[in-house]
């Protein structure tokens, strides 16, 4: 488990948060928190769209002081990413709409790691990059 300032995995309390919760990760901020600022701003997780619109998380951040790149950029390599990074993982089109599950990549301590929200993982810091299949990412400015 990471210490310190380290930055720490926000485990999503709702199916559907996994946004919010990657949100408060990188703002370091529990889930409650982060779920009332996002209340507070109209984005709630029932919400589909926060799912794959990136206006919601992007707005959230803002909220929380970060700033973002402008535009998604799409995965190449694990080796490209920046230092830290909302990642788009297991994209799909449902319906003819895009979904995908939010989780952060962050560069700390020597380490790459993936933070993951979802509830039921063992472990939700992550390092199984052959598993995950990235479709892009925004950069995260520190």
């Amino acid at each position: 488990m990471l210490i310190g300032k380290d930055m720490q995995p926000v485990i999503q309390d709702e199916i559907s948060g996994c946004g919010i919760a990657a949100c408060a990760a990188l703002a370091g901020v529990s889930y409650a928190e982060a779920k009332r600022v996002a209340s507070n701003l109209g984005i709630f997780s029932e919400d589909t769209a926060l799912w794959s619109d990136t206006a919601y998380v992007r707005t959230l951040l803002e909220a929380f002081k970060l700033s973002t790149s402008p535009s998604e950029t799409p995965f190449e390599s694990w080796d490209t990413l920046p230092d830290r990074a909302l990642l788009s993982i297991k994209w799909r089109l449902e319906q003819g709409r895009p979904f995908c599950h939010w989780v952060v990549f962050v560069r700390q301590g020597g380490r790459i790691l993936v933070l993951d929200s979802k509830k039921s993982l063992k472990s939700h810091i992550r390092q199984d990059f052959g598993r995950m299949k990235p479709k892009w990412y925004i950069e995260v400015h520190n």
